[in-house]
């Protein structure tokens, strides 16, 4: 696809910012210190512990990570691999609609291929540790993290918190950029704007729902008459932006301005819009192969270096980590839903409700998905 060479300079950017951040090499003495807090039942090993045991283990790590396309979490991995050389990691990135009945069949017929898994469906880690598929774990520095972002009894934690907006090509705008998602309904913008299905991804269904409530029936009717491309993931309306495809993408991260090559791309963090944002949940799960490398992994993504470097990619969940030059911490925006996208997603029946009265307006979701078809089983190869 078009759009994939500038993604692939902006992870090949955000993976050098990781190394340049000192992950990839051992932490300090001092850091060490900072590892070992004592309260509320938190990790006190330090990073060093941890990566012995994981090695005393054996074998390798395999992560099962919601996402639009492989390359997403790769400076993650490598990340990783710079620092644990000898824990072997697997990323498996798919939809997270998709990884989290993938575990659910893995776990019904005995063959659970992930020890950690981090996704956007948070409806399922409710469910998972109410039937005991979690295994309760706080890793050091969870007393730091939001509440919003953490089961009391360490069964989930988020480990990065994102948001879904909308960005133009300041360029293409010229002097008028829009000043609100309500002026996408422009005709000046007939044939410039592309979006992610909002009946395939929760998250945008989400925040094309809050557009309806503010914005009414009427709104949605005009946009849709705006030619506006369509296609799966997330990533791909503003890769249509980068490449000069389209002027403006509706349903994309603020991880891809903020990682984009391009600076003239800008990402609406808005004032008076509703907005949408979650935090990622990620879980230890309770018949992981791979229990202490799973330990070290939670505690390596909630540590305050990958926290800081994560500002490259959304916001931190950490309450004593600052977020990236211009934003406030993501709980202090309460345009952003944080607490309604949860409770969205716990209510299922009214998700397919959305979905499917969605779908009248934007019609049925067509294309494979962006990560392609993994099946049953990926990774399983370990």
């Amino acid at each position: 696809m078009s759009g994939g060479f500038p993604r692939r300079r902006a992870l090949q950017a955000a993976g050098a910012a990781l190394a340049t951040l000192g992950l990839a090499s051992a932490p300090s003495g001092a850091s060490f210190a900072a590892q070992r807090t004592r309260s509320g039942g938190e990790e006190t090993k330090s990073l060093e512990e941890l990566y012995a045991e994981a090695r005393a283990e054996g074998g390798g790590l395999t992560i099962y990570g919601g996402g639009d396309f492989k390359e997403m979490l790769a400076p993650v991995e490598q990340a990783w691999a710079r620092r644990f050389p000898e824990v072997p990691m697997t990323m498996i990135v798919d939809y997270s609609k998709f990884h989290d009945v993938r575990v659910d069949n893995q776990l019904a017929t005995d063959t659970l291929v992930p020890d950690v898994v981090h996704f956007q469906t948070l409806h399922d880690f409710p469910r998972w540790k109410q039937e005991g598929k979690l295994l309760p774990y706080k890793a050091a520095g969870f007393g730091k993290v939001h509440d919003t972002f953490k089961d009391p009894d360490g069964a989930w934690t988020a480990v990065a918190a994102y948001a879904f907006s909308y960005l133009y090509d300041t360029a293409a705008v010229g002097g008028a950029p829009p000043r609100s998602v309500r002026d996408l309904v422009d005709p000046k913008w007939s044939g410039k704007i592309a979006s992610s299905y909002p009946n395939d991804d929760d998250a945008t269904l989400y925040l094309y729902k809050l557009y309806v409530e503010k914005y009414g029936w009427h709104w949605l009717s005009r946009l849709m008459s705006q030619d506006i491309q369509f296609q799966r993931g997330t990533n791909n309306p503003g890769d249509a932006v980068r490449t000069q495809q389209k002027t403006i993408a509706i349903g994309t991260a603020s991880v891809s301005a903020l990682a984009a090559p391009r600076t003239d791309v800008k990402w609406v963090l808005p004032t008076d819009d509703p907005f949408m944002a979650w935090g990622q949940r990620a879980a230890i799960l309770a018949r992981a192969r791979r229990p202490a490398a799973a330990k070290l992994y939670l505690n390596w993504l909630l540590s305050t270096d990958m926290q800081a470097a994560n500002n490259a990619f959304g916001w931190p969940v950490r309450t004593d980590v600052t977020p990236a030059p211009g934003q406030k911490p993501i709980w202090e925006y309460g345009n952003a839903h944080l607490d309604g996208f949860a409770t969205f997603m716990a209510d299922r029946a009214e998700v397919e409700r959305w979905r499917q009265t969605l779908t009248l307006y934007v019609g049925e979701v067509h294309g494979a998905p962006s990560p392609t078809w993994l099946g049953l089983h990926p990774g399983a190869e370990r």
